[in-house]
């Protein structure tokens, strides 16, 4: 990734966990050089952990009404990530980087997401409506940081509202639910509040590759 120089512009706010990323990779690099060694490919790792949210999210969609099912949200949701840096690193380290590995890692990120957010909106706590916008932004957000790599630019990971970031509040607000915990009085305002971190996201992305290209 370029080191961009300092310019005048005012910086929207720009941390986020993708930033925890490279001690995470660290944590898991024993795991991954034994997958390699027992024939794992990085696409094989892609896919499957793809197929399991797409299996849990329509689970949850179809059984929302036993709250407690929710709990598998953020579960899975730790171990999607460790399953995200695990297929890179197999990519990266051990020569496996594909131009079809490079469509699966997209396309099943946001195919992943949109599934797993969507059975929120089968509870009573939350609005369909908006939950279904912020499922929209999400993508968009991610369409954005892609879109960066036809300006020159490269893949635009910035905050505050990136995938880990996603991840980490819907994981908390799924575990919220599946405790059967109260969230009367603030849940009308939580998924207004994604969407504005998500719009915010998208403007970051945009001024970050624009500024890269233009150093």
């Amino acid at each position: 990734m370029c080191t961009m120089r300092r310019h005048d512009l005012i910086q929207l706010p720009a941390m986020s966990i993708y930033a925890l990323k490279p001690r995470f990779q660290a944590l898991l690099r024993p795991l991954v050089r034994t997958l390699y060694a027992g024939g794992v490919t990085a696409n094989q790792v892609t896919v499957s952990a793809c197929v399991v949210s797409v299996a849990i999210g329509l689970f949850l969609c179809a059984t929302a009404e036993q709250t407690r099912g929710f709990l598998l949200i953020p579960v899975w949701m730790f171990l999607r990530m460790a399953l995200n840096a695990v297929d890179g690193m197999l990519a990266r380290e051990f020569g496996q980087k594909s131009h079809l590995g490079a469509y699966l890692n997209e396309l099943t990120d946001v195919i992943s997401d949109a599934v797993l957010y969507l059975p929120l909106a089968f509870l009573p706590h939350f609005q369909p409506l908006w939950v279904g916008i912020v499922i929209v932004l999400s993508v968009i957000v991610e369409m954005t940081g892609c879109v960066a790599l036809l300006t020159g630019a490269s893949r635009r990971y910035d905050g505050p509202f990136g995938k880990s970031d996603r991840a980490f509040v819907f994981g908390a607000l799924a575990l919220a639910v599946g405790l059967g915990m109260p969230v009367q009085g603030w849940q009308q305002f939580v998924f207004p509040l994604m969407a504005v971190l998500c719009g915010l996201t998208i403007v970051q992305r945009v001024r970050k590759g624009l500024a890269e290209v233009r150093t």
